[in-house]
């Protein structure tokens, strides 16, 4: 089983999941930009987490033979703080860098006119830079989110294509197949949808515009969801092809469209050789090899 996790945040997670993660058949992740749990408070604070993004977290996945990709955005909790709306002006230097996939995440939180102002602005953008969108809905008031985003993705002239509505579940996943836009799930231990609710709806609705993904993060998540999907759908009826149509194919077509996926199998020996390197130049510069995963 190979696998494409599309959603997954490791910028939280530890070299402990990469590797079992690996193990579990994931060759290529996407990472998209999102609220850390504390509240940024300044401009600059976002351009060293994007820049976390496609430096850091690309080398330490790569360690463990697999591919990183990540999508940038001003998500939508942050959108409501005026000391961050800033960070619409960076973003275009961003959205020009190799290993961005598309622009997210975007969308809503509580559905205030900030979020929704920044929510066009970016969804502008990713016409601007030929990309994707990945689009957040919110946790509350779900379906009057879900048809309000829709509402906003139509009338901003992308393809339906080219837009991931993500955190669908069976009172979303309709309105989403008729728009025309790709639909995703998160997996989660407690919240969101469980691999069986998600293997009922492929059983509904079919595999295609379809992507699973684990949305691990800093709560209570497992980078595994995805894995957990394949066997359900095997235990289903499902084929190993159909399998690898949703937890690789699917995603691999979507974020494709940027031009910018980087797929071929990680030079494990070359990444080593690397990351010797830099545990060298740290000791040098008197740092602890390890400084940063303490």
């Amino acid at each position: 089983m190979r696998i494409f996790d599309p959603h997954i945040h490791m910028t939280s997670r530890t070299t402990d999941d990469y590797e079992r993660m690996y193990a579990a058949g994931v060759r290529a992740i996407t990472e998209p930009a999102f609220w850390l749990g504390q509240p940024r408070t300044n401009v600059g604070s976002f351009c060293d987490y994007f820049d976390g993004l496609l430096g850091w977290e690309r080398f330490r996945a790569a360690q463990f033979g697999i591919r990183h990709h990540c999508t940038i955005a001003l998500n939508p909790k942050e959108a409501n703080d005026p000391r961050c709306t800033g960070v619409l002006e960076v973003l275009p230097r961003y959205l020009a860098k190799d290993g961005v996939v598309a622009v997210g995440e975007v969308g809503f939180d509580s559905m205030t006119d900030e979020e929704e102002k920044v929510f066009v602005r970016q969804l502008e953008l990713a016409g601007e830079h030929d990309l994707p969108v990945l689009v957040h809905t919110p946790h509350r008031d779900k379906v009057a989110g879900t048809r309000r985003t829709l509402e906003l993705v139509s009338a901003s002239g992308l393809s339906p294509e080219r837009v991931l509505v993500d955190h669908l579940n069976e009172t979303t996943v309709g309105m989403v197949a008729d728009s025309g836009c790709w639909m995703g799930f998160s997996i989660y231990p407690d919240t969101k949808m469980d691999e069986h609710r998600m293997v009922r709806i492929l059983v509904d609705r079919g595999l295609h515009r379809m992507i699973v993904n684990s949305a691990a993060d800093w709560g209570h998540s497992d980078p595994l969801k995805t894995v957990k999907t394949g066997r359900a759908m095997l235990g289903a009826g499902f084929s190993a092809d159909d399998v690898d149509q949703v937890l690789w194919r699917n995603p691999v077509e979507f974020y494709g469209q940027s031009g910018r996926l980087l797929l071929d199998e990680v030079d494990l020996k070359g990444t080593a050789d690397r990351a010797a390197t830099f545990e060298g130049n740290s000791i040098l510069r008197g740092q602890r090899p390890d400084a940063a995963e303490s």
